[in-house]
């Protein structure tokens, strides 16, 4: 790998701000200084250090954060602050949501640098379940309850759509709290489902994806790297 290119990868310099610190003699190879900013490097065995720091490439990571409300997922900097911005991690602008959770909705997102991982968990194909706790602004009890829970598993149209949801599990936990498990993703997708049955959603937590839970020690903000275990789950 080139040099500077390295610089790039490990620090937060753009590749001209490395070239520039390459030029002002910052830079170290095997204890020697280097301005060439061309050099190649091997990455695994050579020692670059930058004004007394030795640097070393990032390799993939995998986070599970728990999204407090006005966060969005988005890369770009809008209205609310980013997801990203609360992962203190080198460049951790490269971290890249896992699906989606609305600014409002909180809970479980996963963000990554791993493109292949992230496919698995989101891809349709693989059908990987979502559940999220809703809380209604209408009850639900009685016949209008069994009549929804059915509604659910046979699938729902909703306002926009030409196809009908996937079958879906919903179980109420009170008459206005209530757990729906879908596997899919559609554009607010959980918010509409209780739409086309009559309700509202007050407020909205997706609990776990596939077979991992939302960390019950993480706060709101709050966030930690996923074990080796978790990441071989999907």
């Amino acid at each position: 790998m080139r040099l500077d290119r390295f610089l790039s990868e490990t620090t937060p310099l753009t590749r001209s701000l490395a070239k520039r610190a390459l030029k002002n003699g910052e830079v170290t190879l095997n204890g020697e200084p280097i301005k060439q900013s061309a050099t190649q490097i091997d990455t695994d065995n050579d020692v670059v250090v930058l004004n007394g720091e030795r640097l070393a490439l990032v390799g993939l990571r995998y986070i599970m954060l728990h999204k407090p409300v006005d966060v969005e997922c988005n890369a770009r900097r809008g209205l609310y602050q980013r997801a990203i911005d609360l992962i203190d991690l080198p460049k951790a602008d490269r971290l890249q949501p896992v699906g989606r959770l609305d600014v409002d909705t909180t809970g479980l997102l996963l963000l990554t640098d791993d493109g292949q991982w992230s496919h698995r968990v989101t891809s349709p194909r693989h059908r990987c379940a979502k559940v999220y706790i809703a809380e209604l602004a209408e009850p639900m009890e009685g016949a209008t309850a069994e009549w929804a829970i059915g509604q659910v598993a046979d699938g729902l149209m909703l306002d926009g759509e030409e196809t009908p949801t996937q079958p879906a599990t919903l179980r109420l936990l009170s008459p206005t709290q209530a757990e729906l498990t879908i596997t899919e993703g559609r554009y607010h997708q959980v918010k509409r489902m209780f739409a086309a049955l009559g309700n509202h959603v007050n407020s909205l937590h997706r609990s776990s994806i596939g077979d991992l839970a939302l960390d019950a020690n993480l706060a709101p903000g709050e966030w930690r790297e996923l074990t080796a275990e978790e990441i071989a789950l999907f």
